[in-house]
């Protein structure tokens, strides 16, 4: 299994964290100095902190304690606001910036994974996916309808339509399932590359990979050749978005079309939404895949026509 980029994603988080309590030291020695009382009221508050600990660790009177003890901790930053404000400063100056309120920068609320951990996981998947540069330049305000003609230009502006919609309106209550035919060059890297990151935006966690490294990682879960912390079933088969690339492109043998048939079919028993993307037709997928395979994309998955010509070509001749 190629490795996981989680690690990367909760260092990051991690290095947040000290920046924040970094700068936050630096602002507190500065007002310390700047202002003076604000050293003698930061030692009670923190004597204050102690004073909490001990409540309730006696035993005794804990809640009368506790209320005496907020009331106080109240009117001591009250009168440290009201010395800030004389002096010049704004009334968070004191307080720790964090970039999550939620979390403060941690990932977790209590053992529940934070939206914003799960949202940078995401990315990071997108650009390990091997598309990550195009995510970066393409997106639905991107994707240009000027290269298409005709009926292909109808069927570009339903696809445009039906995807944005699809992600703008993304729930894991109501799954949807896409494929996308055509010839390479037509714009579906350019669409699902656009769901992806709307959707994981909006804090779901999505999966973009093409078949090969799909089937790659679970080649390597089979022969136990590489293994991490990770969970084939977390990444592909319980992800909220499963967006496949380049279907058609893998070897086919036993193996790689048990493989597919259980990924595709657990998802649609298990509710997730998924995306393919694949360069052949319908009747080469037929060619290709056993009719269990077919059945399910064509009776699961709305279908998604490309049509036209080459675009890559196209801006070649401009």
């Amino acid at each position: 299994m190629r490795n996981s980029k989680t690690a990367e994603v909760l260092e990051k988080f991690a290095e947040k964290r000290r920046r924040a309590e970094s700068d936050f030291d630096k602002r507190r020695i500065e007002l310390e100095s700047a202002v003076p009382g604000v050293k003698e009221i930061d030692d009670e508050l923190r004597s204050t902190s102690v004073n909490v600990l001990n409540a309730i660790l006696s035993g005794k009177d804990v809640d009368e304690k506790m209320a005496e003890l907020k009331r106080r901790n109240k009117e001591i930053r009250e009168k440290k606001a009201e010395l800030l404000a004389k002096a010049g400063y704004p009334a968070d100056y004191a307080e720790i910036r964090f970039e999550c309120p939620k979390c403060s920068d941690t990932g977790f609320i209590g053992t529940k994974v934070c939206d914003c951990l799960k949202k940078e996981v995401a990315l990071a998947a997108l650009e390990d996916s091997g598309i990550g540069k195009l995510a970066k330049t393409q997106g639905f305000d991107t994707f240009d309808l000027s290269y298409y003609q005709g009926d292909a230009r109808a069927a570009a502006e339903h696809n445009l339509k039906t995807l944005r919609d699809f992600a703008e309106n993304f729930s894991p209550d109501f799954p949807k399932n896409f494929i996308l035919l055509g010839a390479t060059g037509l714009g579906k890297t350019h669409l699902s590359t656009s769901v992806a990151k709307v959707v994981i935006d909006k804090g779901f966690r999505v999966v973009y990979d093409t078949i090969d490294g799909i089937l790659s990682d679970f080649e390597s879960e089979r022969f136990r050749r590489e293994m991490t912390d990770d969970e084939l079933s977390d990444r592909y088969y319980k992800c909220d978005l499963l967006i496949i690339d380049d279907l058609g492109c893998e070897v086919i043998n036993q193996f790689t079309v048990s493989c597919l048939y259980n990924l595709i079919n657990t998802r649609i028993n298990g509710g997730g939404s998924t995306i393919i993307n694949t360069n052949l037709t319908y009747d080469e997928l037929r060619e290709t895949y056993a009719d269990r395979i077919t059945s399910r994309m064509f009776g699961e998955f709305t279908p998604l026509l490309f049509k036209g010509t080459d675009i890559r070509r196209q801006k070649l001749t401009k």
